[in-house]
C-alpha cells in the first residue's frame, strides 16, 4: 500500500515545527476572510451613512436646522457639529472675528477627521502583516522539513526516492500554504484601501459641506449685527 500524499495526511504526518508553521499559516487565511467580511460590512454601512449625513447637510439652512435633522449620536456629523458648538461657545465674547472662529473649528474638525481615518484603517494593518511574512514563514517550514529529511537521509543510510519524498512533500506543502495566506491579504489589504479612501473622501466632503453652513452662519450674524454709533462733536464742543 502506497503512502498517502493527502495534505491532510501530510499535514499530520509533518514534524512538529512544520506542523506548527501550518497551523499558523491555516489561521493567517481565516483572519483574512474574517477580517474581509467584518470590514466590507463596516464600510459599507459607514459608506451609506456618511452619503445620508452629507445630503442632509447640503439640505440644511443655518447649524441648528443640521443639528436637529442629525439628532442622532451614531451619526459622525453628530459630533461634529457638537464640536462646532463647543467652539462658539469658547468664542461668544470674540464671534466678531470671524476668521478665527473659523480656524479654530476648522482645527476641531481636522482632529475629529483624523480619528475617523484611524478607525478606518482599524484592523487592515494585520493583512499587510500575514502578506508580508507568509511567505517566508512558509519556507521557513519547507527548510526545516527538508533539513529534517536529509538528515534522516544520513541516518538511514538511505538513498531511495520513496524514502525522501513524503518528506520533502511535507516540506513544500509549508510553502504552498504560506502563498495561499499571502496572497488573497494581499488582494483584501488592496481592495479595503480604495474601500476606506472612499469612505475618508467622504468624510472630507461631510467637513466641507459643515464649514459652508458655519460660513453662512457667521455671515449672517455680522449682516444682522447692529451697526456702530458714531459720536461727531461739534465744532464749538471742540
Amino acid at each position: 500500500m502506497g503512502v498517502s500524499l493527502s495534505p491532510w495526511h501530510m499535514f499530520l504526518t509533518a514534524e512538529p515545527v512544520v506542523k506548527f508553521v501550518m497551523t499558523l499559516l491555516a489561521l493567517g487565511f481565516v483572519t483574512v476572510w474574517v477580517v474581509l467580511i467584518s470590514k466590507i460590512i463596516e464600510l459599507s454601512r459607514l459608506k451609506r451613512r456618511l452619503m445620508a449625513e452629507d445630503k442632509i447637510l447640503n439640505e440644511s439652512r443655518n447649524l441648528d436646522d443640521a443639528f436637529q435633522r442629525l439628532g442622532d449620536e451614531d451619526y459622525l456629523g453628530y459630533g461634529m457639529i457638537l464640536a462646532v458648538k463647543a467652539e462658539q461657545e469658547r468664542s461668544r465674547d470674540i464671534m466678531v472675528d470671524r476668521d478665527g472662529v473659523k480656524e479654530r473649528v476648522i482645527l476641531h474638525l481636522e482632529r475629529i477627521e483624523a480619528a475617523e481615518a484611524r478607525a478606518l484603517n482599524k484592523g487592515t494593518g494585520i493583512l499587510a502583516t500575514i502578506g508580508a511574512t507568509a511567505p517566508f514563514v512558509g519556507l521557513f517550514g519547507t527548510v526545516w522539513g527538508i533539513m529534517r529529511s536529509f538528515t534522516g537521509i544520513a541516518a538511514s543510510h538511505a538513498t531511495s526516492l520513496a524514502v525522501v519524498a513524503p518528506g520533502i512533500a511535507e516540506a513544500l506543502l509549508a510553502t504552498a500554504m504560506g502563498l495561499v495566506a499571502a496572497i488573497p491579504a494581499v488582494v483584501v489589504y488592496n481592495h479595503l484601501s480604495r474601500e476606506t479612501m472612499q469612505c475618508r473622501a467622504h468624510v472630507a466632503d461631510l467637513t466641507s459641506g459643515l464649514m459652508r453652513i458655519v460660513s453662512r452662519d457667521l455671515s449672517r450674524q455680522a449682516l444682522n449685527a447692529p451697526a456702530p454709533v458714531l459720536h461727531l462733536r461739534s465744532a464749538v464742543d471742540a
